[in-house]
């Protein structure tokens, strides 16, 4: 059964700092749906890959980042491989691995800021110009702290088959790549209809800065691991 791995997964999502408990549920319909609902929470919530998001579809149109919330989608099922099979805690055990991951995502997000605080409102036609691509999602994904953290504590606290490790971490990255790609598209969206909404320039402008000084304050949950 997983519950057997549970203790070396469980160390990861501590050291994460997750705040989500770890006690191993078993499978059944309790389990699914409390798996799906710490998905739903863990996923959606707030942070560098979701406010990304929201700020590209308000800076460039929700179609001009497709491609980049495809990236980021992929990252997250190589975030998910990698803390199944326990490598992160030994890679960010590597002595100075976390510092230079830090500071990559620092320096990557302080330029997608950059290119969204300069964004041409969409009624000026921003285009593809600028825009976040595919291999930045990925990238996003793969050196984002707050990923590994979420994905170690569903891994580690829930049991969706019972005696079939496989399917097991099968199942839970088919039911998380659903949740992932539908909250992503959720906040793509949400910040493409913001900026239609307010079709002034100056408002357009304005919605810019706002989405890239929330990027900047997300780095918060980055330096914080």
């Amino acid at each position: 059964m997983l519950r057997g791995r549970a203790p070396s997964v469980q160390s990861d999502a501590r050291s994460f700092k997750t705040g989500v408990p770890t006690a191993v549920h078993d499978g059944g319909m309790e389990g699914v749906l409390g798996f799906v609902l710490a998905g739903l929470a863990l996923a959606g919530s707030p942070g560098p890959a979701t406010l990304s998001l929201a700020a590209s579809g308000a800076a460039f149109g929700a179609r001009h980042c497709l491609g980049y919330m495809a990236g980021i989608g992929a990252g997250m099922l190589g975030v998910m491989g990698i803390t199944a099979t326990g490598v992160v805690g030994m890679l960010l055990a590597l002595p100075g691995a976390t510092p230079v991951v830090t500071a990559l995502v620092v320096a990557y997000f302080v330029y997608l800021a950059w290119r969204i605080a300069t964004a041409p409102p969409l009624a000026e036609g921003a285009g593809d110009a600028g825009r976040p691509s595919f291999a930045g999602g990925v990238f996003l994904s793969l050196a984002n702290p707050k990923g590994y953290a979420a994905m170690a504590a569903l891994f580690s606290g829930f049991v969706l088959v019972r005696g079939r490790l496989g399917l097991d971490v099968a199942a839970k990255i088919a039911v998380l790549a659903l949740i992932i790609a539908a909250v992503n598209l959720a906040w793509l969206y949400a910040g493409a209809a913001l900026t239609r909404r307010f079709r002034d320039p100056r408002a357009n402008r304005a919605i810019n800065l706002v989405f890239a000084a929330l990027l900047i304050a997300s780095l918060g949950f980055v330096v914080s691991f």
